[in-house]
């Protein structure tokens, strides 16, 4: 369960087609742009979450 945890950022950051768009825009950037910055600290929390699921 922990390794799918670590998986899911991964996939998502390599579906591509599904937010390679301009619109919505958000403080003038574009959705592709905030959407990756975004899954930075999504990531932190999957993997704290993976970390926490192996410490038990």
């Amino acid at each position: 369960m922990k390794y799918v945890l670590l998986l899911v950022p991964c996939v998502l950051s390599l579906c591509t087609p599904f937010y390679n768009i301009i619109e919505p825009r958000l403080g003038g950037f574009p959705f592709f742009y905030w959407s990756l910055l975004l899954l930075v600290p999504v990531s932190a929390l999957f993997i704290l979450a993976a970390y926490k699921g192996e410490a038990r």
